[in-house]
C-alpha cells in the first residue's frame, strides 16, 4: 500500500522531470518557432507507451504521442538497448504532420525498459515543395517534406551520422534543424538523469506502482464525470474546406457521440474519404482531439495521463479525412483537429451546455514566408499563426487572440522585435479585429489582424488553414464568429485575393508586398439581445463592437423570430459533388421569401438549445409552408423531433 504523501511526491517528481525537459528545449533550441513561440512539447511514457506525465505542453502534441511510441515499439521494441534514440515524424505511423519531429528516448534500469521520455518539436522546415513545408496546394505527402519512419538516429550512444546528413541535406536552414535536434536530445538525456535520481531514491517498483495508481485514479475520475452526463446519442456535423473546378467543395465531418453509463464512444462513420488535398489527418490526431475536448470539458483541473483515455472509444474509418492512408497529404492536422474539437463541442452542447463554449477559432492558421535574405545570403523560414478568438461560455465572454484548448502554452502573439531582427519582415500593425467575435449573451473572443511586410528580396508565401467559408458557430442562439482571411497587398497598393481562400502554396512576394492576416473569432454563447447593456456599451467604447453591429446584432426583433415546424423526411439530406457533400435544407419558396433567404444561401437551423444545424437552402414547392423536413441525423443535431419548432436564419458572418 502506497501512502498518499509518497504518491504525490513521486507524481510531482515525474511532472518536474517533464518541466525540466521543457526548460532545456526552450533554452537550447535554434529556431524561433521553438524558443520564442514554444511550438514543442515534452512527455514521459511508460514501457508500453502510456502517458505518465506532462506539464504545460501542447495537448495536440502530447496526446497523440502514444501512437508514435507504439509504432516505434512495433518496429524495434525487441531490439532496443541503452543508448538508443529513436527519431520519427511519419503521420501514418502515429505522427501528426511532417514538421512535428519526435525524439523517443528509451530509459533502462539494468536490462529492463521502464520509461520513454519524448520530445516533439515543430521543425520550421522538413523539405518539400515550399519553404516551411506546409503547402495549401499539396496533393501528396511527398510534397510536404521528408517522411521519417521510426529509425535509430543514435545507436548505443553513437549518432547515425550518414542518416542525419541525408535528412539535413533535404531540409532548409539545416543549422537550425541540427540545433533543434540537439535540444530535444539534450532534454531527453536530462530526463534520464532525473529519472535515475528518483529511482535511486524510491526504487523502480515503487515508482511503477505509483504510475499504475495514477492511471487508475484518472480513469476512475473520468468515468465518474462521464457517468454524470445524460445517457443518449448526440450528433453534430461540420465541414472541412476544399476548392475545385466548381469553387468551394466542403467535406462532411459527422460525429455520433454515444454516452452510456461511464463510457463514451465517438463514431465518425460516414465521414468524407481522404482527398489529394491537405485536409486529411491521422487516427492519432483524431482520437487525441476527442480526448482533448473531453478532458477540457469534464476534467480540466487535474493532470493529464493515459488513464483519462480508457473510458473512450474512437471509431475513425481508414482511408478517410480522419484516418488518412498513404499517399494522401497530412499537413493540415491542425485544421481537422480544430474541426473534431468543434464537433465534440457541438455534440456536448446538447448533453452539457453549461460546460462547453461556442466554437473556437476554427483553424491553426499556418502562415509561412521563406526565401533567401539578400543581406546575408542565408535561407530563412518564418512560421506565423495569428491566434484567434475562443467561444463565449456560461460565465464569460470568450478570450480574444488566445491559444485554443489544444495549444497548451503556445505563444499567442509572436514577438515583433524577434521577428524583425531574424527575418526580412516588418510588422506594420497587430490589433484585434472589431466585430470579429460572434454576437451573444456572452460574446465570442476577437480574432487578430496582423500585417507582415517583406522589406527586401523576394520570398514565397504559403497558407494552410480552414474556416474561410464556414465560420465558427455559436451555441444556445449565439451567432457565428468572423472567418479567417488572408490576402496580399502589393507594393503598388493593389490587393491580391486567392481563388482558394485558406489554401496557398508558394505565392511569390517581392519587397514591399504585405501579407494581411485575419484570424477567426469565437462563436457567441446565448442570444445576443440578452447581453448586458453595460457590457455592450463597454464593447463599443473599447472598439470591440462597432456602433452599427450594436444596433443591428444585439437587439431583439420587434416580433418573435419566425419559426418552422420540423417534419420527418426520408429524402437524401445531402447533395454530393465528387468528394464534397453539402447538407441541403428544403423550404417552401414562400417561407424563404418571408425569411429574406434565397436559394443556395448558407443557413442555420436553431433549436431550443445546443449548436445550430448548418446547410444550403433549396427552395422546394413540394414542402408544406411553415415546415422544414429533416432526416433522423438532422433532427438529432438540432435536438428536435417532428412537431417541434426550429428557427431558420441566414448564416451570419461578421467582418
Amino acid at each position: 500500500m502506497i501512502d498518499p504523501i509518497t504518491l504525490e511526491v513521486v507524481t510531482e517528481g515525474l511532472i518536474s522531470v517533464v518541466r525540466e525537459m521543457r526548460a532545456t528545449v526552450f533554452r537550447t533550441a535554434r529556431s524561433v518557432a521553438i524558443y520564442e513561440a514554444r511550438d514543442f512539447s515534452c512527455g514521459l511514457f511508460d514501457a508500453s507507451g502510456q502517458v505518465v506525465a506532462q506539464s504545460e505542453d501542447i495537448g495536440s502534441h502530447v496526446v497523440p504521442l502514444p501512437w508514435s511510441v507504439e509504432a516505434a515499439l512495433a518496429d524495434m521494441g525487441g531490439d532496443l538497448k541503452p543508448g538508443d534514440v529513436i527519431l520519427m515524424n511519419d503521420p501514418y505511423r502515429g505522427g501528426t504532420h511532417l514538421n512535428d519531429v519526435t525524439i523517443i528516448y528509451p530509459v533502462f534500469v539494468g536490462d529492463e525498459l521502464v520509461f520513454f521520455p519524448a520530445v516533439r518539436e515543430h521543425w520550421a522546415d522538413v523539405g518539400g515543395a515550399v519553404p516551411g513545408s506546409m503547402s495549401g496546394t499539396a496533393t501528396e505527402i511527398y510534397q510536404e517534406g521528408m517522411r521519417i519512419p521510426p529509425v535509430k538516429i543514435v545507436e548505443e550512444g553513437r549518432i547515425n551520422t550518414p542518416l542525419m546528413e541525408v535528412l539535413l541535406s533535404n531540409m532548409r536552414v539545416r543549422e537550425e534543424r541540427w540545433g533543434d535536434f540537439n535540444s530535444g536530445l539534450t532534454a531527453c538525456r536530462t530526463a534520464e538523469r532525473r529519472l535515475g535520481e528518483l529511482i535511486d531514491r524510491y526504487g523502480v517498483e515503487l515508482m511503477l506502482d505509483c504510475v499504475r495508481l495514477n492511471l487508475d485514479r484518472s480513469e476512475a475520475r473520468m468515468r465518474e464525470n462521464i457517468k454524470a452526463l445524460p445517457d443518449g446519442e448526440y450528433y453534430y456535423e461540420d465541414y472541412l474546406e476544399t476548392f475545385g473546378p466548381n469553387g468551394f467543395e466542403p467535406l462532411l465531418l459527422p460525429l455520433s457521440l454515444t454516452i452510456k453509463g461511464d463510457s463514451l464512444t465517438a463514431d465518425f462513420t460516414g465521414v468524407s474519404p481522404q482527398v489529394p488535398v491537405p485536409v486529411n489527418s491521422t487516427l492519432a490526431v483524431t482520437a487525441a482531439s476527442v480526448f482533448i475536448a473531453l478532458k477540457s470539458t469534464l476534467d480540466p483541473q487535474h493532470a493529464l495521463n493515459h488513464g483519462s483515455f480508457r473510458p473512450v472509444d474512437v471509431i475513425a474509418p481508414e482511408g478517410t479525412i480522419v484516418n488518412v492512408s498513404h499517399p494522401a497529404p497530412a499537413g493540415s492536422h491542425g485544421e481537422i483537429r480544430k474541426r473534431v474539437i468543434a464537433t465534440m463541442l457541438g455534440a456536448l452542447a446538447r448533453a452539457c451546455p453549461e460546460l462547453v463554449s461556442g466554437d473556437i477559432h476554427r483553424t491553426s492558421f499556418h502562415n509561412l514566408i521563406g526565401g533567401i535574405d539578400p543581406d546575408n545570403g542565408g535561407e530563412y523560414v518564418h512560421y506565423e499563426w495569428a491566434s484567434g478568438g475562443n467561444g463565449g461560455f456560461l460565465e464569460a465572454d470568450g478570450p480574444s487572440a488566445m491559444a485554443a484548448i489544444d495549444w497548451g502554452d503556445l505563444t499567442t502573439v509572436q514577438s515583433t522585435e524577434v521577428l524583425e531582427n531574424k527575418f526580412p519582415l516588418q510588422v506594420d500593425f497587430s490589433r484585434l479585429g472589431t466585430d470579429s467575435g460572434g454576437p451573444g449573451q456572452h460574446r465570442g473572443g476577437l480574432g487578430m489582424r496582423r500585417a507582415l511586410r517583406l522589406t527586401r528580396g523576394s520570398a514565397k508565401y504559403s497558407l494552410l488553414s480552414d474556416g474561410a467559408m464556414m465560420p465558427p458557430f455559436g451555441i444556445l442562439g449565439g451567432e457565428s464568429g468572423a472567418p479567417v482571411d488572408s490576402y496580399v497587398v502589393k507594393a503598388d497598393g493593389t490587393e491580391h485575393r486567392f481563388d482558394s481562400p485558406g489554401k496557398v502554396g508558394g505565392h511569390p512576394l517581392e519587397a514591399g508586398d504585405t501579407v494581411i492576416l485575419q484570424s477567426a473569432g469565437g462563436g457567441g454563447y446565448g442570444a445576443p439581445w440578452e447581453r448586458d447593456r453595460e457590457a455592450l456599451a463597454r464593447d463599443v467604447a473599447d472598439g470591440v463592437v462597432s456602433e452599427d453591429a450594436a444596433r443591428t446584432m444585439y437587439v431583439a426583433e420587434e416580433t418573435a423570430p419566425r419559426s418552422l415546424t420540423v417534419t420527418d423526411s426520408d429524402a437524401d439530406a445531402y447533395v454530393a459533388s465528387g468528394p464534397s457533400q453539402k447538407r441541403v435544407i428544403r423550404l417552401n419558396p414562400a417561407d424563404a421569401i418571408a425569411l429574406g433567404l434565397t436559394a443556395d444561401n448558407r443557413i442555420e437551423l436553431v433549436g431550443k438549445d445546443g449548436a445550430p444545424l448548418r446547410g444550403w437552402l433549396i427552395c422546394d414547392e413540394t414542402v408544406a409552408t411553415g415546415t422544414v423536413p429533416l432526416d433522423a441525423k438532422g433532427r438529432l443535431c438540432v435536438g428536435a423531433n417532428a412537431g417541434n419548432a426550429v428557427t431558420p436564419r441566414r448564416l451570419t458572418v461578421p467582418t
